[in-house]
């Protein structure tokens, strides 16, 4: 095999197979937690998107959460759009190669663990305590 082959980046389909592992090394009571979330890898966030969040360049977004976080909700709510995080593979691509020190796995499960937090309504400390527990 030659180098080059070893080095290419992995297509949606393969990103999205590293992604299903990486949520699958996520603590059972994590994983419990999530409840019913749709999972999607795309290219980059959509224009409108990052018009929304006042990002210029697509590569400065990894992952998104899109809906309302669970601590916000409230059986008196009327039913909430379903709840998605999305993972932007060009920018995580892109950060993985910069760095150069982190698998990409490693890197898709971080950024894959930020996004489920932000779904579950968690705390930062929260978010390093499970990275931590994942070490």
């Amino acid at each position: 095999m030659h180098l080059y082959q070893r080095l290419a980046a992995p297509d949606i389909d393969a990103f999205t197979q590293l992604a299903h592992a990486a949520y699958l090394r996520l603590p059972p009571e994590f994983r419990q937690a999530v409840g019913s979330v749709v999972f999607r890898v795309q290219d980059f966030a959509d224009e409108e998107t990052l018009a929304e969040m006042g990002i210029e360049d697509p590569f400065e977004l990894s992952g998104l959460y899109h809906g309302v976080d669970l601590s916000r909700r409230s059986v008196l709510d009327p039913a909430p759009a379903q709840s998605e995080v999305y993972l932007y593979r060009r920018p995580i691509l892109d950060e993985w190669a910069e760095r150069g020190d982190v698998e990409l796995g490693a890197l898709i499960e971080h950024v894959l663990i930020h996004e489920i937090a932000h779904h579950l309504g968690l705390s930062d400390d929260d978010i390093h305590a499970i990275e931590d527990a994942l070490d």
